[in-house]
């Protein structure tokens, strides 16, 4: 049993707690929550704000080998030439060391739930061991429809393996750009027999100018490697999207479909989703935006309409680091007007919804087990973080 106390205590759930305190019992429950009265000899005092875990909603740990190896800037059709040079150039061993200290590293600094993307077996038998609760998406794409079925059951393969090693795994589709429209349905369809998808949506304007146009450096990147691309829709990527969830599901769309990036949405983009899907979740990967395009999603935009976000950390292959504090240092810095509170919402319960956990982790409530993390540097005259904010694993 353990009594926590901070300056300021984030249920998210309610207003934050001046001096307030949480206990927890051996097993990482919460068995009481309130404010300090006087002394108390038998608290934990830190200084900051005390948090429950968070939940990266977007990962690709199974890229953590690339950190370091990618040239930053330059937009998509760059991003993806670098990943088909330099996808396996490590050995399995140290991949598997990468991968392992990815999860570390995320754990130590509070991450407590985690979305992955998975194109192999390589992170599943350290997920089976790791105290990070994980969904492991099974990412398909392809841009030949005579290879649709062939993909699909690939991916039935990997996600029973996961399965069978005790894992939470759902078949998914990456993005528009990378799959015949034949591929794009079935593995929708597929994932959302387990309940959970994780798309690629609108991640780059030069993802728009393919679809709407079919013109620009994506195209032009396909068409120089010989690969079939999109149909020329004349719209943008996520009502192209819907539109292949609407060729087998009736709307509102059942089950979670989790939006990556949305560098590129627009209000009839959201005035689509917010019809036609019935749990949408936008994830937001700021980092990674500005190391591929230097763009940030119009987030602005997406709290007028009340959207449900999340936040990610995408890959080492697009990012310096895997820290959802520096996520959300970097939205402190561009969106001045965004309270902390909103971030650790996002960060946390809206996280643990996307995934299917708010019983459990994303909020700090009495009988919920959501680890408890420490975020120090705060500068009290704004309630904002700073540069020397860091978060830390308490339990």
């Amino acid at each position: 049993m353990r009594k926590l106390s901070a300056n300021y205590l984030f249920p998210v759930n309610g207003e934050p707690v001046k001096n307030g305190y949480v206990v927890v019992d051996d097993s990482g429950t919460i068995t009481e929550i309130g404010a300090l009265e006087g002394e108390c000899a038998d608290t934990e005092f830190y200084n900051g704000i005390i948090a429950p875990g968070f939940v990266n909603a977007h990962c690709h740990s199974e890229l953590s080998y690339l950190k370091g190896q990618f040239r930053q800037a330059t937009g998509m059709s760059g991003f993806i030439n670098q990943i088909n040079e330099l996808r396996n150039v490590a050995p399995k061993e140290e991949r598997l060391e990468k991968i392992e200290q990815a999860f570390n590293d995320m754990y130590r600094e509070g991450v407590s739930a985690m979305a992955d993307i998975c194109n192999c077996d390589e992170s599943f038998g350290i997920k089976s061991k790791s105290p990070l609760y994980t969904v492991s998406f099974i990412e398909l794409f392809g841009t030949d429809p005579a290879e649709a079925e062939d993909i699909i059951e690939g991916g039935r393969k990997l996600r029973d393996l996961a399965k069978r090693m005790g894992l939470r795994a759902s078949v998914t589709p990456h993005a528009c750009y990378t799959m015949s429209p034949e591929l794009l349905e079935m593995a929708a369809e597929e994932g959302l027999k387990d309940g959970i998808i994780s798309y690629h949506s609108q991640e780059s304007f030069q993802e728009e100018e393919l679809l709407i146009k079919g013109t620009g450096e994506l195209a032009e990147n396909y068409k120089g490697r010989g690969l079939p691309t999109p149909p020329v829709t004349g719209k943008s990527a996520l009502p192209y999207f819907i539109e292949r969830l609407l060729s087998f599901a009736k709307a509102p769309v059942e089950g979670k479909i989790l939006l990556i990036h949305n560098i590129a949405t627009n209000q009839e983009s959201i005035d689509m989703a917010s019809e036609k899907l019935k749990e949408p979740y936008w994830v937001l990967c700021p980092l990674s935006n500005i190391f591929i395009h230097r763009e940030l999603p119009p987030i602005d935009l997406m709290i007028e309409n009340n959207l449900e976000i999340c936040i990610g950390t995408d890959s080492l292959s697009s990012n310096t680091v895997l820290s959802i504090i520096e996520e959300l240092k970097c939205l402190h810095k561009n969106f001045r007007h965004i309270t902390l509170q909103q971030l650790l919402t996002w960060a946390t319960i809206n996280g643990a919804k996307a995934i299917g956990k708010e019983e459990t982790l994303g909020s700090l409530e009495i009988g919920k087990k959501p680890g408890i993390v420490l975020i120090d540097n705060i500068d009290w005259n704004t309630f904002s973080l700073t540069e020397k904010s860091r978060s830390t694993r308490l339990i």
